[in-house]
């Protein structure tokens, strides 16, 4: 292969004996050198099982080393690693495999019996954490690399959620990998005494790419966590004295709430980031009243997913900005017709570098709708200040138009959030005869029975216009999440129609 491509390989020569990964159940831990041994071994295995160049490896597990091992493995001989979520069900991950077509497939043994249809079907099936595995780790085949495997080769394949569609295979480069490392490394100051705690899902984009291969490729460290509880999050970060994390906001949402972490005072932590959706302003305060720096930052399977940067003191400040784009990637904002937005005009986002995606999996027409003049469209609605710092609005789907006035559901969102009784809240427009949208909000309360509808709408006429008010208000005990911990409205669209 192209050596220059191989950064694990410079990495193990320059830090051998440094921890690159430990993981938080077993606690065990494996250096670089490790690391980079156990994919030459098994970049050989999958060789010696027929895996060429551009050949699809597919892999269904939790949050393991195995997902470092088979990515790192398969940029050594050009093969194309496609992480599933686990959490989907057994015909929707058939799809996938339809559409990716692997010629090989891991299952981790704990999914053995839930996805026991799959090993029935004609694929080549290995095993993690069984013989297969220990034999892919230490195979002892003399087997030479020798595809030629230029930066612009697929090494990864990432399936989007599907919550508005079917799900589309996002093909990530060897370039736009490595792009998004270094891009993050410079741009957010990492270094190599930086441990992160990952309890991202490893099959998204959130769990691999953004903290993740940037921490390992400054020779930080990170730790793989599984499950995740507010409890054992506080206890691990301290634990293994981690210095940044990357949660979504619902994680944090459960983790501000436990007692260690008010206990806690989290010496070697440098900063905490939240991603995936927009973060609610409690969260922020919570941290804010701890001395605890805080974040949020943006990105997408497509795009990153890093794409800006703010410093902890300006996240004080600009309260919900996502920063300023990073140091080597581009950002616009568009209106309908092309032009661009002018300060606190909404447009939707476009992301120009070269951390970007390269297409779609089977979907030219989808691919040239996304991609124009090396522009990623991403569908995402966000406004720019005069001093230059993006704030996200939400999406361009999500966006309500109510009696012809467009309502961004975020702004609705982060006021009732406010509101001392509100646990979690979704707002979506439904449809209507009369508006042809109304303005809906979805409330769980912190208790039962704690709050009506006309306070609630009281309370909004504090702050926003009266169009903006929803005109229903629906409460639930909790709000459906996707996969990733994002609360999911095309559900609450599908299960609530106005009559």
């Amino acid at each position: 292969m192209n050596w220059e491509l191989d950064w694990l390989e410079h990495r193990a020569r320059l830090s051998p004996h440094k921890d690159a990964i430990i993981d938080e159940s077993t606690n065990m831990t494996w250096t670089f050198k490790d690391l980079n041994n156990r994919a030459k071994s098994i970049a050989g295995w999958l060789c010696q099982r027929g895996v060429k160049k551009g050949d699809r490896v597919a892999l269904l597990s939790p949050n393991h080393i195995c997902y470092f091992d088979l990515l790192f493995a398969c940029g050594k001989i050009g093969a194309i690693l496609v992480p599933l979520n686990w959490r989907l069900s057994v015909h929707e991950i058939k799809e996938i495999l339809a559409d990716c077509t692997p010629g090989l497939i891991g299952i981790h043994r704990q999914f053995k019996d839930k996805f026991a249809d799959l090993i029935d079907i004609e694929l080549d099936v290995f095993f993690i954490e069984a013989t297969d595995f220990e034999e892919m780790v230490y195979f002892s085949g003399k087997e030479k690399f020798l595809e030629s495997i230029s930066e612009v080769d697929p090494l990864l394949m990432i399936y989007t959620g599907g919550t508005t569609g079917k799900p589309k295979g996002v093909v990530l480069s060897h370039q736009a990998v490595f792009w998004n490392a270094l891009n993050t490394i410079v741009s957010w100051s990492l270094a190599e005494d930086d441990i992160t705690l990952n309890y991202m899902p490893m099959f998204h984009t959130g769990g691999l790419n953004a903290l993740c291969i940037p921490i390992l490729m400054v020779g930080g460290t990170v730790v793989i966590g599984e499950s995740f509880s507010g409890k054992k999050a506080v206890q691990s970060l301290n634990r293994y004295r981690c210095t940044n994390i990357l949660l979504v906001p619902t994680m944090y949402h459960m983790l501000i709430q436990t007692e260690e972490f008010q206990r806690s005072t989290f010496p070697h932590m440098k900063i905490f980031l939240s991603g995936a959706a927009p973060c609610p302003y409690q969260i922020y305060d919570a941290f804010r009243k701890k001395g605890l720096a805080f974040k949020e930052g943006y990105g997408l399977t497509e795009a990153g997913p890093n794409n800006f940067y703010i410093s902890p003191e300006d996240a004080l400040v600009k309260r919900g900005s996502v920063g300023k784009p990073m140091l080597f990637n581009s950002i616009k904002l568009v209106k309908p017709d092309g032009s661009e937005t002018a300060p606190h005009e909404v447009g939707e986002l476009l992301i120009k570098g070269k951390h970007g995606f390269s297409f779609y999996w089977n979907q030219d027409q989808t691919t040239a709708e996304t991609i124009k003049d090396g522009w990623i469209y991403t569908g995402d609605l966000a406004k720019k200040d005069e001093e230059g710092f993006y704030y996200i609005v939400g999406r361009k789907k999500d966006m309500i138009i109510t009696g012809g006035e467009n309502v961004y559901p975020l702004e609705i969102e982060q006021w009732l959030a406010e509101h001392p009784a509100v646990d979690e809240v979704a707002v979506l427009g439904l449809p209507d005869d009369k508006w042809g949208e109304i303005v809906t909000a979805f409330i769980a309360p912190k208790q039962p029975d704690s709050l009506t509808e006309e306070e609630l709408q009281d309370y909004c006429c504090k702050k926003l216009g009266r169009y903006k008010i929803p005109k229903r208000i629906i409460f639930v005990n909790e709000l459906p999440k996707t996969h990733v911990g994002k609360i999911d409205k095309q559900k609450l669209k599908e299960i609530h129609t106005v009559k």
